[in-house]
């Protein structure tokens, strides 16, 4: 049973990284990437790695899609200044 578990949880992960390469907007590749770390935390967790799996989440699925999409606000409001 725990072997299933964890070839689902990989498969799951392996599915969101390529989502994640796949997709072209900025602010939705930030979206994948948050369910990408939610999933690689759930991977952690589920191979007895709990605290490296609170690690990833606190990181991987909130903090760094946090920054990319605050980046892509400021560099998309630059350019609209830009134009005018």
């Amino acid at each position: 049973m725990a072997d299933a578990v964890i070839v689902v949880a990989l498969l799951l992960t392996a599915a969101s990284a390529t989502a994640a390469v796949a997709t072209r907007d900025p602010a939705r590749q930030a979206l994948v990437l948050a369910v990408l770390g939610l999933l690689l935390g759930v991977v952690f967790t589920v191979l007895q790695a709990p605290d490296v799996g609170l690690s990833q989440l606190a990181v991987g699925s909130v903090l760094t899609p946090l920054l990319i999409m605050l980046s892509v606000r400021k560099v998309r409001r630059r350019g609209k200044e830009g134009d005018k």
